[in-house]
């Protein structure tokens, strides 16, 4: 079977606007993110009014080491996974947006000629990349993007380059398969998280115009800062800091095994001293992190300074972390919900979504495909 291409969104205007997305016909497909800690899927759809509705969404845990830096080391595992979080959602559609993890995909801006057509672009894209791909073309599933006009040039426009091994895409792909899913959408994690914020601007003063919005993504094991300015990423970095860390030392202070403190992290019932002895020094700890990457950002750029912070991801929902953020960086801080200005169908719980919001970003966006013109 032939595999999708690396699909990415359109940057030319089309994701800034809910009238032009929702004016799309495509065929109804979910949004399915595979993170290193759990499968996340996503459904939206039309509700009119230029609104979106959430239909429905569902997370399934994965086994430990099933996926580890974003490479998926027990395909079987991950599979049933898939197959576990597909049952739980319903809903019967099978076409499936899937992302690969940052890591595993090169991207590049370019500059190329204003007034190229699509097959002397591609042509010149397939030149470029060869530059800055470090193995052959004929081992990538590759992809571009006309972005814009290039800034303080009227003869070019930039053009996003996106490539991946073929075996990273293969990977996703077959997990999808297990659960009878086809991907028809293949997008990288960063690009749809980026898709869901632009839902999340809105909730900002000014609506963020010219404004520096730092998205910081606390994954299992690893945080991804990425500052947007004008919804184009001026900076990006990882760093080894994550929600593990605090589920690690749930497991060490209570006698807990991993599952069984992943669900106390997120339900509650544990101890009364876990709140002073564990939760809040953990959160202080992820304030000076937070801290410590926007110093990064300020000294490695010509920038000065953040307007915003976004977090995202499971450990954003923890109570008190976005004050514990603006504390140690005197930022103005939120809390990523992606949903907060759509329609609820029957199916979903408004208390549950809310908890559930920072950590189904990338899902989320992924689930906007469906709306591409």
């Amino acid at each position: 079977m032939p595999l999708p291409k690396i699909k990415m969104p359109n940057f030319s205007g089309a994701m800034s606007s809910l009238e032009g997305l929702l004016k799309a016909k495509t065929p109804p497909l979910i949004g399915v993110e595979i993170s290193s800690s759990a499968v996340k899927m996503v459904e939206l759809s039309d509700s009119g009014n230029k609104m979106y509705r959430i239909e429905r969404y569902a997370i399934e845990p994965l086994p430990k080491d099933s996926v580890v830096e974003g490479n998926i080391n027990n395909l079987d595992a991950v599979g049933e996974a898939v197959k576990r979080c597909h049952g739980r959602l319903g809903g019967g559609i099978r076409n499936a947006a899937i992302a690969l993890p940052n890591a595993s995909v090169i991207t590049k801006k370019i500059l190329v000629p204003a007034g190229l057509n699509e097959e002397e672009i591609e042509s010149q894209v397939e030149t470029e990349a060869n530059q800055y791909i470090p193995f052959s073309l004929d081992e990538v599933n590759l992809d571009f993007q006309v972005v814009g006009p290039a800034p303080g040039s009227e003869e070019d426009v930039e053009v996003m380059i996106a490539a991946s091994r073929k075996e990273k895409v293969e990977d996703r792909v077959a997990a999808a398969e297990v659960a009878g899913l086809k991907a028809v959408v293949v997008d990288v994690d960063l690009l749809a998280a980026q898709a869901a914020f632009e839902l999340i601007e809105s909730q900002l003063p000014d609506k963020g115009v010219d404004q520096n919005i730092a998205i910081i993504d606390v994954g299992a094991s690893f945080t991804t800062v990425n500052v947007l300015r004008n919804g184009q990423s001026i900076y990006l970095r990882e760093q080894p800091f994550g929600g593990g860390q605090l589920t690690q030392e749930i497991q060490d202070k209570f006698g807990l095994s991993r599952e069984e403190a992943e669900v106390a992290k997120r339900s509650g019932g544990l101890p009364d001293n876990y709140e002073t002895d564990v939760l809040n020094p953990f959160l202080d700890t992820f304030g000076l992190e937070v801290a410590r990457a926007l110093q990064f950002f300020f000294t490695s750029t010509q920038h000065n300074q953040v307007n915003h912070i976004v977090l995202s991801g499971g450990c954003s929902s923890l109570p008190g972390v976005d004050a514990a953020v603006a504390q140690r960086t005197q930022v103005n801080t939120l809390v990523a919900n992606p949903f907060a200005n759509m329609a609820l169908s029957s199916k979903v719980r408004p208390k549950n979504l809310q908890q559930d919001a920072p950590s189904l970003m990338v899902a989320c966006g992924l689930a906007l495909r469906r709306f591409d013109a």
